[in-house]
């Protein structure tokens, strides 16, 4: 009678350690689950099995995960043909989601592939074998959920305490021990930015600001306006800890005090609306110190009170100081709304004149500046929406930016603008417009 011909089941021996640590011994886990695999292995040799060479270690991943590489590589090499029997050391060395497990064993059913566990005695061409699986998989998942609730329990505990658990360190600070600890050259940038924003009431003034003094955050990059508002709202520069929006005494020091802290927080309890209002009436005049009489007498912001209203003027000093004004008969005052509003018409005008257009478009060209014609016209395009929604203190830097000096008299208003003042807004409106695309 002939002998029977043994089946051959090429056998993959798959391991895995969460933690790095150790991997660079002589021996670790990964060895050791390997020699007990191997020995099984060998222990069927019998039944036709043999260990296939190629080695499917995953050092330093997560069971909670299927994004291992090795366990790619063995997915691909079972889709392959490759491979009948996969051989492990426990089954949460493959996976420790029961989700995850489901997934694979389908994969493995379609190849018709088997699955053993060394330690556990059992494969999953058995009905016996998959049930008793299936409740292997729930413990180990159900002991995966309770170690992270220890943890998550763990940690709120520790925030409760005041301590410093880790993530981000917040600009202003430097971690030691553990520990937060105040970064005295960072907690002067965020004191400012917080006394800036008291002072200002805009978030976006004060970042366009920022910017332009280069002022960087703690990796060294610019400042733009949602980091403005996230550092604002921060409580831990009022020396607090805060878990799922409690707030609890920290550890660590205090970087602005609480009443600091109130008058932005004040602020930003306005609508944008009232907050821009509000900066308005508090405004520092537009023309302060631009604006003269053709007798060459300066013209200074006055203002008088009808009941609960101001009504604002420009007046000559030779007015207030009662001298004459050396034989001119030019305006001693004149409202300030209606000057405002001519020398912002013959802005608008004079930047939106085709020559202007030209000339920045030439200076660029001269200087190898970093906007091209396109950018520099649609720049001057965007300044009129971009006038509105500016605030008053914006407004009044942009006019001493463009206009060296008015010049008012019986004739009129003269507008002399700066040389360099529209090149310099144009580049500034090119930059909102990229923030705006970023945001």
């Amino acid at each position: 009678m002939a002998g029977t011909t043994l089946k051959r089941s090429r056998c993959a021996i798959y391991t895995r350690k969460s933690s790095e640590e150790g991997l660079d011994m002589e021996f670790n886990s990964l060895e050791a689950q390997r020699e007990a695999c191997e020995a099984y292995v060998a222990s069927q040799k019998a039944e036709g099995w043999v260990a296939i060479r190629d080695r499917y270690d995953d050092g330093g991943f997560s069971g909670g995960t299927l994004e291992r590489p090795a366990l790619k590589r063995l997915i691909a090499d079972i889709e392959a043909g490759l491979i009948d029997v996969i051989v492990v050391y426990k089954i949460d060395r493959l996976s420790r989601s029961l989700m995850d497990f489901a997934k694979l064993v389908e994969v493995f059913d379609r190849n018709n592939v088997t699955f053993v566990s060394v330690t556990q005695s059992f494969n999953t061409t058995t009905s016996m074998g998959r049930l008793t699986l299936n409740i292997l998989l729930s413990f180990a998942q159900f002991e995966r959920e309770v170690i992270g609730e220890r943890i998550r329990d763990k940690f709120a505990a520790s925030r409760k305490r005041g301590m410093w658990m880790g993530g981000f360190v917040p600009m202003g600070y430097d971690v030691k021990d553990r520990k937060l600890v105040v970064n005295e050259a960072e907690a002067v940038t965020v004191r400012m930015i917080f006394e800036r924003f008291a002072a200002l009431g805009s978030a976006s003034t004060l970042a366009r600001a920022l910017q332009a003094e280069d002022v960087r955050n703690k990796r060294g990059k610019r400042i733009d306006k949602g980091f403005i508002y996230k550092l604002i709202n921060s409580r831990v520069y009022l020396g607090e800890a805060v878990h799922k929006g409690t707030s609890y005494p920290g550890e660590h020091d205090a970087i602005i005090t609480q009443e600091l802290w109130d008058r932005v927080h004040a602020i930003l309890k306005e609508s944008p609306r009232e907050r821009r209002a509000k900066n308005r009436n508090s405004s520092e005049a537009l023309l302060k110190g631009i604006i003269f009489t053709d007798t060459g007498a300066a013209m200074t912001p006055t203002y008088t009170r009808k009941g609960e209203r101001l009504y604002h003027y420009y007046t000559s000093m030779d007015l207030i100081r009662n001298r004459d004004a050396r034989g001119g008969d030019g305006p001693m005052r004149l409202a300030a709304a209606m000057v405002d509003g001519a020398v912002i018409t013959e802005m608008r005008r004079i930047i939106g004149a085709p020559e202007i257009a030209a000339r920045v478009i030439e200076s660029q060209r001269r200087d190898g500046g970093p906007m091209d014609e396109r950018a520099i016209v649609a720049a001057l395009q965007r300044f009129n929406d971009l006038w509105d929604a500016l605030y008053p203190a914006e407004q009044t830097r942009i006019v001493r930016l463009l206009v060296d000096r008015v010049t008012v008299g019986p004739s009129g208003m003269a507008v002399d603008l700066r040389n360099n003042g529209i090149a310099t807004l144009v580049r500034e409106i090119g930059e909102i417009v990229h923030l705006e695309a970023a945001e």
